[in-house]
């Protein structure tokens, strides 16, 4: 039985959970630019009643937090992730607003491509594109902020970036999963360039048509891609100049990014989400 004061409750060992940011590439709405969408939860119940939140639960007895995340994935969304990777940890004492505090081990998860306005809702369940997000509970907007921050800087992973645009693709279709993850236009040209210089592509040799456009070659990243992307050293390079998460310093991300740059591919791939965690029944 829980204590009913709120400087009791404060004082109790923290309740442990998971929280998933599940991002999915939606489809181009009349020559719109892609955006990234994400399922959010209403919550039914005090702290935040009627408030969206980011899916999660309370970690169970038994359960490892792998196992635990794709629980969260399967109460959420049909949809099978095909990318996991452990995020943060959560756990500021005030974040629980005066409940018992919260440590929340987050995940986030690549679900491919969707066409969201085709996807069977679920009870209490809603997407929502990353530039369109209402009001989170908690602290979930930070979560987001640093997962989208996070993908962003997963963008020379090959591993990753074939989960959106698939194992072979058009420039233009590479092109335009750059911009829903990068959220703003990219002018083509240097882009084109850009991505041909880096040497990580090669052309199949094979050509395909997209709408009204002339066929376009298709390439495919090389089989030592994931190398030359680790040899650029362009993950904890870029930290300086990129837009920080509303809440995070320079060292932090600086920090995190230093550690992505030494993950092993394969480590990266098995560690699976991270996302705050907020049990949506509590």
């Amino acid at each position: 039985m829980g204590v009913g004061n709120v400087s009791e409750r404060r004082n109790e060992a923290p309740q442990v959970g998971v929280t998933s940011v599940i991002l999915a590439l939606g489809p181009a709405d009349d020559g719109e630019r892609r955006r990234l969408w994400m399922p959010l939860v209403r919550r039914i119940r005090e702290p935040y009643l009627g408030a969206w939140a980011l899916p999660g639960g309370p970690l169970k007895a038994g359960r490892s937090l792998e196992r635990s995340a794709y629980e969260t994935l399967a109460s959420t969304t049909d949809l099978h992730p095909k990318y996991l990777e452990q995020l943060y940890t959560f756990g500021d004492p005030e974040r629980s607003r005066g409940g018992v505090p919260m440590v929340s081990i987050c995940y986030w998860a690549l679900v491919g491509q969707v066409d969201v306005a085709s996807l069977e809702t679920k009870h209490n369940v809603a997407w929502f594109a990353d530039d369109a997000l209402p009001e989170l509970a908690f602290d979930h907007q930070r979560i987001v902020d640093y997962a989208i921050w996070r993908l962003r800087h997963r963008l020379d992973m090959p591993q990753v970036v074939r989960e959106l645009v698939g194992d072979e693709f058009t420039l233009r279709e590479l092109h335009a999963v750059s911009e829903a993850i990068e959220g703003h236009s990219i002018d083509l040209a240097n882009f084109r360039r850009r991505t041909l210089a880096s040497g990580m592509l090669e052309e199949t040799g094979a050509r395909t048509r997209v709408g009204r456009q002339r066929p376009a070659a298709l390439y495919r990243f090389r089989s030592d891609a994931d190398g030359i992307a680790g040899d650029a050293g362009s993950v904890a390079g870029s930290v300086a100049d990129a837009a920080l998460p509303q809440g995070f310093g320079v060292s932090e991300l600086s920090r995190f990014a230093n550690v992505d740059a030494h993950m092993d591919a394969d480590d990266a791939h098995m560690s699976a989400l991270s996302a705050l965690t907020t049990d949506t029944r509590v």
